[in-house]
């Protein structure tokens, strides 16, 4: 199985904010809590279904790259992909 993926934020201090063109293109978006499934339905009413992006329920508290949060992350996104 062959997967793209790319990561966008919310915020709009995030280095890569998500665009529609991102949304377009996503079968899946998972976010990591609900607050960043609101911003992106605020942002952009009209471009997705609620079916495609999926939460996480994970704290966004964790530092780049913390080894935990990636094996939490991997667990959800596998029952999805899989």
């Amino acid at each position: 199985m062959s997967l793209q993926v790319k990561s966008a934020g919310t915020e709009p201090s995030a280095r890569k904010r998500i665009t529609e063109q991102d949304i377009r293109w996503a079968d899946l978006i998972f976010v990591m809590e609900a607050k960043h499934k609101n911003r992106i339905k605020e942002r952009f009413p009209n471009s997705f279904d609620n079916e495609k992006i999926i939460v996480m329920d994970i704290e966004d508290n964790y530092q780049f790259m913390d080894a935990e949060l990636i094996t939490e992350m991997k667990t959800i996104v596998e029952e999805y992909i899989a």
